[in-house]
């Protein structure tokens, strides 16, 4: 009776131990409205060098893409992947096979301003489209699978 009681008190405080160093369970997906995108150059000295294809480097320009998100889960998202196209003035990508196009630590309730910069290869023509432009978080903070 005595080991059987023993063991049980053993596994009980091991399930305890490992649920409360376990990382809280990632919650589904939210999605987050974005309105009033637009775009600006970076200011001085913030983006400079190049972006590289192909093995060769390019001269970029460097762009800050503004916005507002608009989170209406009524709780903070976290880690929140913004996704978007970018097309140059004849309607071509400036990003070629690129939708996400950064992430935003933290999306407090309500409607939100960011900015996400980005790097176009200098002989894109401009002005930019941007189009499509959605974000998802999570409630939970994301980490990463070791």
């Amino acid at each position: 009776m005595f080991k059987k009681t023993l063991i049980t008190i053993l596994v009980t405080i091991f399930c305890f131990l490992v649920s409360a160093i376990a990382p809280n369970p990632v919650e589904a997906l939210t999605q987050i409205k974005i309105t009033d995108i637009g775009y600006k150059e970076c200011p001085e000295g913030v983006g400079e060098g190049s972006v590289t294809s192909g093995g060769s480097a390019n001269p970029a320009t460097c762009y800050l893409i503004t916005g507002k998100t608009n989170n209406t889960s009524g709780k903070i998202l976290y880690d929140a992947d913004v996704f978007g196209r970018v097309y140059d003035a004849n309607n071509e990508p400036a990003l070629q096979n690129r939708t996400r196009l950064g992430a935003l630590p933290e999306v407090a309730p309500g409607v939100n301003e960011f900015e996400l910069r980005i790097s176009v290869p200098s002989n894109q023509p401009t002005p930019l489209k941007l189009k499509q432009f959605k974000a998802t978080g999570f409630s939970n903070h994301v980490y990463p699978a070791f």
